[in-house]
């Protein structure tokens, strides 16, 4: 049986997930809206004329729905977390439509940080202790009471940019400011959720769940802050790479038993079931082993990049599955290899960027000339133009490698991202490196 699939959201993650989709042989016709220039180009490719973009806003859920209905899709997939928490799940759900995305309810456990953090706290999972405030004068008061240094949130959605991971006292004070007086997350940012700052390394996991059961796949670790050696502002992801050297089986199942467990039992228990992806962004502290430090309702971006060039078998059956309730408990099939994900950034990013610029090194279907299989550029930030290819966003492409080892992966990326160029275009050169230790 074909099966029609509505893909939802316009990044470089959606680039990813369209790219995977269409070599699923179950996969009878692709419709991504908006969709971006590198999608696109897979209805040329690969898709063999199986790929539709519609021109329909990934916040316009009334048509998102209609389009879904009118098309007769037997699956609606959704990429960012925007449309999630506008209600694009429960749309489905009235209209018949089955969907591979969480309820409004479910999706909080993104779109607010202290309701994430009161679920895990009753769940009994690992966090860092927190306080949440909207008034100056008791963040400042809690702030003053702590011992050590602390990381300051927006309570709601930020595009991963609403962080400030502080090194003194002062600091986290000037970052509450800019939050709560300031507004400089909007109504995002009119409360705050400040807590501990945790030593380790931060690695992401992400779950595939039907509500109850819920599978892992491969780890992955973001790198996050704009400048090598993990300076600089925070970002929506400068790249990735999977799998994670630090995450061993053993540890995969403790993870799997302390902390996705009982959150999604949490999540049920509350009325908010979560069928979809469950991200995890954890610290593995060397006192308390792993440690949630945020949660994700959808795909991480760039991980997923990284995730699925790794992947060995069809991901289409995992998704129909996980949004029909159905999940089969068994593993996931894994290239042995490791993939790296690169982030190539417009001039300004992560703050007010130039667009507008031609991208030069790629051919008419988006990718390098010549590039195999295991080199692929995921475009997140493209548009069509008289120049040809054109930038259009702060993370414009996302060049993603598969090798044997770190060291093939790695030269495989940075080589295929020396063919790429236009005016201000920066990116990290480090990305991966913390696989070595």
């Amino acid at each position: 049986m074909g099966y029609k699939v509505l893909l939802v959201g316009s990044g470089g993650r959606e680039h990813a997930l369209a790219w995977r989709l269409v070599q699923s042989p179950l996969c009878d016709h692709l419709l991504v809206a908006p969709g971006n220039p590198g999608i696109e180009a897979l209805g040329r490719g690969m898709g063999q004329g199986r790929v539709t973009l519609a021109k329909i806003a990934t916040e316009a859920i009334a048509d998102l729905v209609a389009l879904g209905k009118r098309e007769a899709v037997d699956l609606v997939v959704c990429g960012p977390e925007v449309p999630l928490m506008a209600g694009l799940g429960d749309a489905c759900q009235a209209a018949g439509l089955r969907c591979f995305g969480p309820s409004r309810k479910a999706a909080e456990i993104e779109g607010s940080k202290q309701f994430a953090k009161e679920i895990m706290t009753r769940a009994g999972v690992p966090t860092a202790a927190y306080g949440a405030f909207s008034d100056v004068a008791a963040a400042d008061a809690f702030i003053d009471a702590q011992p050590g240094d602390l990381v300051v949130k927006a309570d709601g959605l930020c595009a991963g940019k609403g962080v400030v991971v502080t090194a003194s006292h002062d600091e986290a004070k000037r970052a509450v400011r800019t939050m709560l007086v300031e507004r400089a997350f909007g109504e995002a940012g009119g409360r705050v959720v400040i807590e501990e700052r945790l030593g380790g390394r931060e690695v992401s996991m992400m779950a595939l769940c039907d509500g109850t059961r819920f599978v892992l796949l491969a780890s992955a670790e973001d790198h996050k802050t704009v400048l090598d050696g993990d300076r600089g502002p925070n970002t929506g992801g400068m790249g990735a790479y999977s799998p994670s050297p630090l995450v061993d089986e053993a540890l995969t199942e403790q993870i799997a038993r302390t902390i996705f467990a009982p959150l999604l039992a949490a999540l049920a228990d509350a009325g908010r079931p979560f069928r979809g992806l469950l991200y995890g962004g954890l610290m593995l502290s060397p006192e308390r082993g792993p440690t949630v430090i945020e949660w994700n309702c959808r795909f991480g971006d760039p991980e997923t990049q990284a995730v699925l060039l790794r992947l060995g078998e069809d991901l289409l059956p995992w998704l129909l599955d996980a949004a029909s309730g159905e999940l089969p408990m068994r593993l996931l099939e894994w290239l042995p290899g490791l993939a790296v994900c690169v982030v190539l950034a417009a001039e300004g990013y992560p703050g007010k960027v130039r667009g507008g610029d031609r991208i030069a090194g790629l051919g008419d279907d988006g990718q390098l000339p010549g590039a195999g299989g295991d080199l692929v550029v995921f475009h997140a930030g493209t548009k069509r133009g008289d120049g040809g290819l054109l930038t259009s966003g702060g993370r414009v492409l996302g060049v993603t490698a598969y090798g044997g080892n770190l060291e093939e992966a790695r030269e495989r990326v940075y080589a295929g991202i020396g063919r790429i160029g236009w005016p201000g275009m920066h990116y990290r050169k480090d990305i991966g490196l913390r696989g070595k230790s």
